[in-house]
């Protein structure tokens, strides 16, 4: 605890870890199996409960419910934990849960992500680095985000689901199958809507790369996603195609948002 400064009106039980250089605000409460690593911020008012990791200069803001127990009726109370990476930005009223037993009993946040107000990430859930959630998106149990992805504001993830690399959910979008990498996917109902290409401008992707992506995008909507892919990944690809291709080609319980019909 050197260096920390804990305000005289928090709670901090027992057994808690807390780093160098953390800071806890007003009214927070932080759990007996909680460790806070170098340079945490509670703002006020955060409850950290359960079997968490906060990494290394992660701030929470007010209100904000971190590790309690799954949202899941199966849940009997087995040993569980919530692991949340560096310098992430948790706005007010998150809430993020831990695993379940029948999700390998770990939900896993990345680095430098960015959760606005009222997000939610259920149990089970594998989040990479520099996601974000627009405020109020929801994610269900098992879902998977791999680097870079944004949530739209008052989205919603369907439990299983994977979204790729560098994929855009619009706002107001309901996600109920996987996502293809560099993806862009918008409306009530979420369909594919091309790719992403403000993401991708903003990773640096040559006109040649996104040229390709776009060929492959096209050749993918004239037949299965899966067997099309088999045939593309047998050619020399660029790394962003092969991405894609691997993501169709990875183990999923779920099929994939298509192009809308003409």
């Amino acid at each position: 605890m050197s260096d920390s400064l804990i305000h005289p009106t928090a709670v901090i039980e027992s057994g808690a870890r807390i780093g160098a250089g953390v800071r806890i605000g007003p009214f927070c409460v932080v759990g007996p199996r909680v460790r806070l690593a170098d340079g945490v911020v509670l703002k006020s008012h955060v409850a950290v409960a359960g079997d968490t990791a906060v990494g290394e200069g992660t701030t929470i803001f007010p209100f904000a419910s971190i590790g309690e127990v799954p949202q899941d009726l199966k849940f009997k109370g087995e040993d569980v934990r919530l692991e949340i990476g560096a310098r992430n930005r948790i706005r007010e009223y998150v809430t993020m849960n831990p695993g379940t037993e029948g999700g390998g009993g770990v939900t896993r946040i990345g680095d430098d992500g960015l959760f606005m107000a009222g997000c939610h990430v259920g149990h089970d859930c594998r989040l990479g680095d520099r996601v974000i959630l627009v405020n109020n998106a929801s994610l269900a149990g098992h879902c998977h985000l791999d680097d870079d992805v944004i949530i739209g504001g008052l989205s919603g993830v369907h439990q299983w689901v994977r979204i790729g690399r560098g994929a855009m959910i619009g706002a107001v979008t309901m996600v109920t199958a996987d996502v293809i990498p560099y993806g862009l996917v918008q409306g009530p109902r979420g369909h594919l809507d091309g790719l992403n290409l403000v993401g991708l401008k903003r990773r640096g992707a040559s006109r040649a790369d996104i040229h390709e992506l776009r060929e492959m995008l096209d050749r993918l909507g004239t037949g299965s996603f899966r067997d099309t892919a088999r045939h593309l990944a047998q050619a020399e690809t660029g790394a962003m195609v092969r991405d894609v291709l691997d993501f169709i080609l990875g183990p999923s319980d779920r099929s994939f948002l298509t192009p809308k019909p003409a």
